[in-house]
């Protein structure tokens, strides 16, 4: 018996060497992967995305600390009451689904399963406390994240872009520049108990995350409102139908000012589709039946919005583009300002008919012309008889030099390239109308580009949107540098295109872009897209544009506007775009620090009646009071004046403002008159114009230091409506008047 329970013994210890040796050495490996991972919790620690600023320093893309929640299943996978516990908390207090819920509870095996994302900290403090309340702190987790957001909402969006649900970036600035912005994430990694809860701070390690770098932009917020608010205006004035598109630039640099297209989308909810047109159409489709095809709508509606038309869209640039063919001519020596052309109003080419602009409308040419007339009157039989004197070679040779066969390499995502023939493939058809802007495509950032380079001396600028990258302490990373691709003319053909333009908007068809006390030059555009749709018809709409700089001496400041499908009749870039390049420049010159300088015609000009603008659309308005050297103020959210406050040929001093009603009943529409009676000049005139009223002073002692007001007219107190001229008297106090 002895020896039996000898060996007995000695057998069991076998077994039981047998299985240590295997656990710890044949399957060790194993076993201790096994326990860290009961043991060890590693949690993510979001890394801060970088700011996008402003030329100024205003945040226009900003990330803030939020929260992921997770649980562990594996840690209450045997206790029911526990798990009935987590889903009713995740659905009371997150709004879970209960079905969602328990589908993650159910991957028993799991220690990490991500419930909801991007929870903010009221809602993640509340959670917690329930958490802590019923002892599930091993089974309900935080992990720290951030999420992006857009306080301007859909400013300048096609330009930003935004973030996806990773937070990464996903289309514009937030694409392109992902890795700078982006950062690096952390982790801290520690030690669980039984339950599953964290260990003392000394079983705990942390590799902290690294923040991303910012981005400061060359976009000044406040040209960047300019171009937006008039090119939603312009939108809804014209019915644009294929969107428009707006780029301010500084012909010097290349630095881009402001870029929009509209209508767009708000980065903070970019799924949502914010032209009410498209919503009203998907709306309509969005049924049990149309489902396929609602979704396929849906997400070439996303995508259409989400594009920055102007550079990712190559148009034909129409008539804008005889700046090229001009520049190109001019400092070839094809041309000279004494050369001639003639239009009987359309010419021969190829066996066809090439009709000028003037013929359709008045059925009768330009006649003789030079460089100049050619170039205002926007002339296109004279600019295919340049193109045909230039020939396809030196043609194309300019076309390149200025930069039109390649993307312009501008710091955003989904730059397109041009469509063009080259001069092997350009017949005389081709070269004529390439001449004056058709049967070639290029996209809005390339022809801004290109048109600055023919007026600020003759330097192609590579544009740029990004003027610097700062790290998370503030301190400068990198600079960009404006950069000179090439000379593409000379500085004395630059001046003289630039006084070729300013005739066009002093004579020719840019004059809707005048602005009193300020030499602005530019070029109209109107051009047929004549392309086959996909049923098989023709889409013979056209795209309006206008490409506008000013002062013509020292341009500081360019714009190109385009305009794409307007549903209005007998449409062109002179009576539809010039207008809205006015208004831009008109606001962006004053902010921009550039004094007014007017003529002695100009001074003289002094309005003493208000012009008639009724039953314009407000574009048009606003250019017809602004020529006449006063200003304008939109009540409503109309597209035209409905009435106007001081009517037609009512006196009105110079620089006062004309009140535009766009609605019958619009806010603001009444004012009480303010008592000015006994205040010196400028307090009665800041009173006055804080009440949305105009002044009209007279009087003697006027420009004296004892000069107070008199009377008024109307009375103190009488109801007006906004933009009323109230007379007011002067005296000298000390003359005892």
């Amino acid at each position: 018996m002895v020896i039996v329970l000898v060996a007995m013994v000695v057998l069991g210890f076998c077994v039981i060497l047998h299985q240590l040796f295997r656990i710890q050495i044949v399957q060790g490996a194993e076993y201790q992967e096994y326990a860290l991972n009961q043991q060890l919790r590693s949690t993510r620690i979001g890394a801060q995305r970088g700011a996008i600023y402003d030329t100024n320093g205003k945040t226009l893309a900003k990330s803030a600390t939020v929260w992921s929640v997770c649980i562990a299943p594996a840690n209450i996978k045997d206790n029911a009451d526990r798990q009935a516990a987590v889903s009713d908390i995740l659905v009371q207090t997150l709004g879970l689904e209960r079905d969602f819920v328990q589908g993650k509870l159910e991957r028993t095996n799991s220690l990490y399963e991500v419930v909801k994302t991007r929870v903010e900290k009221p809602q993640a403090d509340e959670l917690m406390e329930k958490v802590i309340d019923n002892g599930l702190s091993g089974a309900i987790f935080l992990e720290e994240d951030t999420r992006r957001y857009y306080p301007y909402e859909n400013f300048a969006s096609t330009v930003l872009g935004f973030v996806n649900a990773e937070n990464r970036g996903a289309y514009g600035l937030e694409s392109y520049y992902d890795k700078v912005l982006s950062g690096t994430p952390g982790r801290t990694v520690s030690l669980r108990d039984s339950k599953g809860v964290t260990m003392p701070m000394q079983y705990e390690q942390t590799e902290p995350a690294k923040d991303g770098n910012s981005l400061v932009l060359t976009i000044d917020e406040k040209i960047q409102h300019y171009l937006e608010k008039n090119l939603e205006m312009g939108v809804a004035e014209h019915k644009v139908g294929n969107r428009a598109v707006g780029i301010v630039m500084d012909p010097k640099t290349g630095a881009v000012l402001a870029m929009s297209t509209k209508p767009d989308f708000d980065p903070n909810n970019p799924n949502e589709i914010y032209d009410p047109n498209v919503k009203a159409e998907l709306e309509e489709l969005n049924t049990a039946e149309n489902q396929e095809q609602y979704q396929q709508a849906l997400w070439e509606a996303q995508n259409a919005q989400w594009r920055n038309k102007a550079i990712s869209d190559p148009y034909e640039p129409g008539s804008v583009f005889k700046i090229v063919t001009a520049s190109g001519a001019l400092e070839s020596g094809v041309i000279d300002e004494t050369s001639t052309f003639y239009c009987q109003g359309w010419v021969e080419v190829a066996g066809k008919a090439r009709y000028c602009w003037v013929w359709n409308s008045q059925h009768q040419g330009h006649g003789q012309q030079n460089i100049a007339d050619a170039i205002k009157n926007s002339c296109n039989p004279a600019f295919i008889d340049i193109g045909q004197r230039m020939g396809a070679q030196l043609f194309s040779q300019y076309f390149s030099n200025f930069g039109l066969t390649e993307p312009t390499g501008i710091d955003l995502p989904g730059e397109a390239g041009s469509i063009y023939y080259t001069a092997n493939q350009m017949g005389i058809a081709e070269l004529s109308s390439a001449a004056f802007g058709q049967t070639f495509k290029v996209t809005p950032i390339q022809m801004i580009t290109a048109a600055c380079a023919a007026i600020n001396g003759g330097q192609l600028m590579q544009p740029y949107v990004v003027k610097q990258i700062i790290d998370p302490d503030g301190n400068v990373v990198s600079n960009t540098t404006p950069q000179v691709k090439r000379q593409v003319i000379s500085e004395d053909i630059s001046e003289q295109i630039r006084g070729y333009l300013e005739l066009v908007v002093q004579e020719g068809s840019g004059k809707s872009a005048q602005i009193p006390g300020y030499r602005v030059g530019g070029k109209t555009g109107t051009s047929e897209k004549m392309e086959r749709l996909e049923n098989g018809e023709w889409n013979d709409k056209n795209i309006l544009s206008f490409f506008g700089f000013a002062p013509v001496d020292d341009p500081q400041v360019a714009c190109l506007v385009m305009l794409d499908e307007p549903d209005i009749y007998n449409a062109y870039g002179s009576t539809i775009a010039a207008p809205i390049v006015g208004s831009i420049l008109a606001d962006v010159l004053p902010y921009m620090g550039i004094e007014p300088q007017f003529t002695e015609e100009e001074l003289e000009a002094v309005a003493t009646q208000t012009p008639l603008v009724l039953d314009k659309d407000i574009h048009e308005a606003e250019s017809i009071l602004r020529i006449a050297g006063l200003k304008s103020r939109i009540l409503g959210n109309g597209t035209k004046v409905l009435k106007q406050v001081p009517g037609y040929m009512e006196p009105i001093p110079k620089d006062s403002t004309v009140v535009l009603y766009t609605e019958e009943e619009a806010e603001g529409g009444t004012v009480l008159v303010p008592d000015v009676v006994g205040m010196n000049g400028a307090q009665a005139n800041q009173a006055i114009i804080n009440a949305g009223l105009n002044i009209s002073i007279t009087g003697t002692g006027i420009e004296g230091s004892y000069s107070i007001v008199k009377s008024q007219t109307p009375q103190a107190g009488t109801e007006v409506e906004s933009g009323t001229v109230i007379t007011v008297e002067f005296t000298d106090s000390t003359l005892g008047g």
